[in-house]
């Protein structure tokens, strides 16, 4: 039985070396305040769609704030992942979340918000990639 709304250790993005591809290779984009790395891949792995997320240190020096906003944008993927498992099929996305604004989140809805953005931005360019 697949638990819908998991976020297991085989979903997350955290070897150095698939970060590096992610940065080097990969594309993004933004929608404030979350920027978006994503990397479409040939490689079928037991799953098909991995999220990172990461905070700066420069703009959060205390480590207290860091990980609560982390934590709401694991929460945030965490429940609106499902569109994304959906249409993924034929390739691999890995994606990582970088939280680049100067201010905390006012509250979880507006990164709720936010990530139902991503989300439908991420489906609309694998159906671009998968089209061409």
């Amino acid at each position: 039985m697949i638990k819908q709304f998991s976020y297991s250790k085989p979903q997350k993005v955290k070897s150095r070396k698939e970060l590096d591809i992610l940065f080097k290779n990969g594309k993004s984009f933004l929608i404030f305040p979350l920027k978006v790395f994503y990397f479409f891949a040939d490689i079928s792995g037991a799953e098909k769609v991995r999220c990172g997320v990461g905070v700066s240190k420069k703009h959060y020096a205390k480590a207290v704030d860091r990980n609560r906003i982390k934590r709401l944008l694991r929460e945030g993927f965490r429940l609106n992942k499902a569109p994304l498992q959906e249409t993924i099929q034929q390739k691999q996305l890995s994606f990582f979340i970088l939280y680049i604004d100067k201010t905390m989140p006012e509250n979880y809805a507006a990164v709720e918000d936010k990530m139902k953005q991503v989300v439908i931005k991420l489906n609309k360019r694998y159906t671009d990639e998968i089209a061409s």
